[in-house]
């Protein structure tokens, strides 16, 4: 056989190996993707109450910690990362308030404040308005779910084992 032949064949194989390998490891993540999305979803009980969610979401947990982490994804529900918010809502009546770190510049926003209420300190210093640490939320990661009637609902949870 000719050497050419026998290269072009090698490179065929090597090519249609590589586009076989990465399909399957596509399907893959997107499997466990899926897996993650439906635990991660799910609220009563939430995922740690649901034996058969437990690998996927400690594998998930586990590959966090690495440098090159890519959230996995389920294109099939249209989804793909989920958000975060660490803080919970302020109570009525209050809204959310910036500590300044220094020079003008603000923090995250981790307190709630109130205005329009006279407060005195024991220095005799008056303030018109007050602040509180901000609630933390217990499940600071959501996905947004859209059903087909066009209505999103959010779904909460946490990533604490």
């Amino acid at each position: 056989m000719n050497m050419r032949v026998i290269r072009s064949t090698i490179v065929l194989a090597s090519s249609a190996l590589a586009s076989l390998t990465a399909a399957v490891v596509d399907t893959q993540a997107s499997e466990w993707g899926c897996e993650v999305l439906l635990c991660a979803s799910s609220s009563n009980p939430s995922w740690h109450g649901v034996p058969a969610c437990h690998p996927p979401m400690d594998r998930l947990i586990s590959a966090m910690s690495s440098w090159d982490f890519s959230w996995p994804t389920c294109p099939e529900a249209g989804t793909g990362s989920p958000g975060y918010e660490k803080y919970a809502d302020c109570p009525a009546g209050w809204s959310v308030g910036y500590s300044e770190v220094g020079h003008g510049t603000r923090s995250e926003s981790s307190l709630c404040v109130q205005k329009g209420r006279n407060t005195c300190s024991r220095r005799d210093e008056c303030s018109d308005t007050i602040s509180m640490p901000r609630p933390s939320r217990g499940d600071p990661y959501y996905f947004d779910i859209s059903a087909k009637d066009g209505s999103v609902s959010r779904h909460w949870f946490n990533l604490r084992r």
